[in-house]
């Protein structure tokens, strides 16, 4: 499936905001992070400045926000979120590929947290994260990319 990536922006919020309850609230539900209109809100601002709006033919369906920690000298995934409708297209796998790409070329790591509840997570392990630590309520993985 074809995808675009654009830098999001305020109008983008409330999309968001739809997404992560979407794709989210059962998740946050399990570990008792707050499913509030306020939480979502919250989560969605945070590093928002790294956002970006996942599109298929100009149509916003997923969020991917990155960072690069420069002190871990890694890039760390704050969220990836794919709308139901297209979830099972291999567009998380995509959006991540990508990142290892990038990680590569400058001999980076990649590191993400995911929830314990998340199916998601076996998507990360397929790709080659390793669980480095974990919390509470989520587990920390890593992926280290070869250089090609």
């Amino acid at each position: 499936m074809d995808i675009s990536l654009r830098k999001a922006t305020e109008a983008d919020i409330d999309f968001l905001i739809a997404l992560r309850k979407q794709t989210m609230h059962r998740y946050l539900v399990d570990v008792g992070m707050s499913t509030t209109e306020a939480g979502y809100r919250e989560r969605v601002l945070v590093d928002f400045e790294h956002a970006e709006i996942v599109e298929h033919q100009g149509e916003p369906m997923g969020l991917f926000k990155t960072l690069y920690q420069q002190e871990q000298h890694r890039w760390y995934v704050v969220q990836i979120q794919v709308a139901d409708a297209f979830q099972g297209y291999g567009i998380g796998s995509q959006l991540l590929k990508m990142l290892f790409s990038k990680a590569a070329q400058q001999n980076a790591k990649v590191a993400l947290g995911v929830i314990k509840t998340n199916p998601a997570q076996q998507l990360y392990y397929r790709l080659g994260f390793q669980k480095v630590g974990e919390t509470g309520t989520e587990y920390l993985l890593e992926y280290s990319p070869t250089k090609d």
